[in-house]
């Protein structure tokens, strides 16, 4: 099953969502570990989220700019703000998808929530982009997957290492 989508624009979706999902996933996560207070929790996820894909999207029309500069050939005919505003709705959605259960749920039970959603997110944009590509789509799915699971765990510890 293959698509026919313009490369730049799918590596910027698809490094939007994966980055979306585990960047913010670890800071929601370890913000919950180091503190109990909801207001915190969603101000700072909030901030964060916001944050970073305006961040993403910045970088991604600079980098993907020194690219088109770089060409001489012309094949890079991507527009870069496009490029940028996928990059941007990419993160700033999937980054939403661990903030969610804390907005709506206890703080008891909205971690475990926030890291099975994620995982679940992880694990399906890795088979769908292993679909897209044509390239195991498992393996695909199992390597998102682990990189969620690193940032997160790193995200816990740093969050119990430094409670307030």
């Amino acid at each position: 099953m293959k698509i026919n989508i313009q490369e730049d624009y799918l590596r910027s979706i698809m490094f939007g969502l994966q980055d979306g999902l585990v960047s913010t996933t670890g800071v929601v996560i370890g913000i919950t570990v180091g503190v109990h207070e909801k207001a915190v929790i969603i101000l700072a996820s909030l901030v964060a989220v916001t944050v970073e894909a305006s961040s993403m999207a910045a970088g991604q029309y600079s980098s993907e700019k020194a690219v088109h500069q770089m060409d001489k050939t012309g094949k890079h005919t991507d527009n870069l703000i496009l490029g940028a505003l996928l990059m941007f709705i990419s993160y700033f959605f999937a980054g939403f998808i661990p903030i969610t259960p804390i907005l709506l749920f206890d703080l008891s039970i909205s971690p475990i929530i926030s890291i099975l959603l994620a995982f679940s997110a992880l694990f399906a944009v890795g088979f769908i982009k292993g679909k897209i590509v044509d390239h195991h789509p498992l393996r695909s799915a199992t390597e998102m997957f682990v990189i969620g699971a690193i940032a997160t765990v790193l995200g816990i510890i740093v969050g119990h290492f430094l409670k307030v």
